[in-house]
């Protein structure tokens, strides 16, 4: 046995990696599949297609590397996280759609439970805020719009799960009902401190518990996949949320260690160790990836709109004609000129959560160019990553909390340099990017290579890890300060009614 095989189950695709021994990759295999839109706000996946588009890049990247089942020591999962999925234990069928993470549907209820005063119980227990973002009112939803559920599920038949948890059911042809913590931690139904399902949460929205999966570390025996399936039984060792999961393949192992992702959206955990820090700054807490029995956790924060700003730059503006056009038309000119993109398209999250905040572009002169406001929109993605960097500070001043004194960077935008020197600038702080990128799908090999002994620990994981650029800031702090003020004075703008 060589290799690692993670499965990386994302929003839009399927994806497969095979890694080898030291957590370089060998071959990826992709498929994208279907977006279901029944109504404004309501966004699905059909689980079925999900499952059928895995199993096919899985043979697609072994298949692509040379390798088969038996020369794997162990398979990782890492999955969009708060997608929500019922089936049927007797036949593994799915009773809906997969109700996805950016769904909406939910807020009626969430906004029931609010006006009850149970916004400080669900946050002292899972460290979330009451949100339809999180599984647990989309499956109250399911259980209460279709037709049987209610009974079925008391009748013990129905069995929930987040993504991790029906790709395993498939995996192993019904033989484990699953998740590890940090998918656990995301439903809104899991005490983090205590490390299992809270019966009071579950009776606030009358969730059966029994349609629950059984909760495990990160890496750990989660079952084997069938012959029938894989041809040989894999040992499934590693599951994680895609954003722990990162923060895991970044080798952020010890509080005070961070990590950014630059997707359609950004998405920044610090590592707080052992510490459940409750923020006083727009952040949530979450359980970090556990590679063994003792809890570890995480604040974290969600900007909405990142990467998808230079979508709007090329479908919306017409400025460019490929993503990749965008850095070069923001060199053409040495800042922004005065100008600032605050891209609320859809609200804005974290630290602000302002759900009715609208995209404004100001500074604007006679003297601005398309250039101007292209960079300008490559910079809302660091100004709102600071503003996020900037809360868990001061998280951690009061927390008694390692602060946050370098950033590790993956996801698509992370390749573009002019955007990576201006959050060094913005931060005061060093910006890491790593020579493999690929770091959702690496931290679910880690943990998968942790559990099958491929990897003694997470030293010899920090060890393996290597930096690609550093890139140093080069302003004063109170350059950098005067910036983050404009940006600060705009996101004001931005949220006046």
């Amino acid at each position: 046995m060589t290799h690692i095989l993670a499965l990386d189950q994302g929003t839009s695709s399927s994806r497969a990696i095979v890694f080898d021994a030291r957590g370089d990759i060998v071959h990826i295999a992709q498929q994208e599949f279907t977006q279901i839109y029944p109504q404004p706000g309501w966004v699905e996946h059909k689980p079925q297609e999900i499952w059928d588009s895995q199993r096919a890049t899985m043979h697609a990247a072994l298949q692509g590397a040379g390798v088969e089942a038996r020369d794997i020591t162990s398979l990782g999962i890492t999955n969009q996280r708060e997608t929500t999925v019922v089936w049927d234990r007797r036949n593994g069928q799915a009773i809906y759609n997969a109700i996805v993470w950016q769904d909406r549907r939910a807020e009626p209820t969430c906004a029931r439970l609010r006006e009850q005063g149970l916004s400080e119980l669900f946050e002292a227990k899972t460290g979330l805020r009451i949100d339809a973002y999180f599984s647990a009112t989309k499956l109250h939803w399911i259980l209460n719009h279709v037709d049987g559920a209610r009974a079925l599920a008391a009748q013990g038949h129905l069995a929930f799960g987040t993504v991790d948890s029906w790709l395993i059911w498939q995996l192993t042809e019904g033989q484990r009902h699953v998740t590890d913590v940090s998918n656990a931690a995301r439903t809104m139904l899991f005490n983090i401190h205590s490390n299992q399902w809270d019966d009071e949460l579950l009776a606030a929205l009358d969730i059966p518990r029994a349609m629950m999966p059984e909760v495990l570390p990160s890496a750990a025996d989660f079952g084997a996949t069938s012959a029938a399936i894989t041809g040989a039984p894999m040992a499934i060792g590693g599951v994680a949320g895609d954003q722990q999961s990162a923060l895991f393949g970044q080798a952020c192992f010890q509080a005070g260690q961070a990590k950014n992702t630059y997707g359609t959206g950004c998405f920044m955990l610090s590592h707080t160790g052992g510490t459940a820090p409750h923020s006083a700054n727009g952040l949530i807490t979450t359980s970090a990836a556990q590679a063994d029995t003792p809890a570890q956790f995480a604040l974290e924060g969600s900007v909405f709109i990142g990467g998808s700003v230079v979508q709007w730059l090329r479908d919306g503006l017409h400025a460019i004609d490929a993503s990749s056009a965008v850095e070069a038309l923001a060199n053409e000119v040495p800042d922004s000129g005065g100008v600032i993109v605050v891209p609320a398209f859809t609200g804005l999250g974290a630290p602000y959560w302002d759900a009715n905040a609208r995209g404004t572009i100001t500074g604007l002169t006679r003297g601005t160019t398309m250039a101007h406001i292209a960079r300008a929109a490559l910079e809302s993605i660091a100004f709102q990553s600071a503003a996020l960097l900037q809360a868990m500070n001061r998280d951690a001043e009061t927390q008694g909390v390692q602060a946050v004194n370098e950033l590790r960077v993956d996801g698509g935008a992370c390749v573009n340099n002019m955007l990576m020197q201006f959050q060094a600038d913005l931060l005061g702080i060093p910006v890491l990017r790593p020579r493999v990128t690929e770091t959702t799908a690496l931290g679910a090999a880690y943990l998968a290579g942790l559990h099958s002994g491929v990897f003694a620990n997470t030293q010899e994981l920090a060890a393996l890890w290597q930096v690609e650029r550093r890139f140093e800031p080069t302003w004063s702090r109170a350059q950098a300060e005067a910036r983050m003020d404009e940006w600060a004075r705009a996101v004001r703008q931005t949220t006046a009614t």
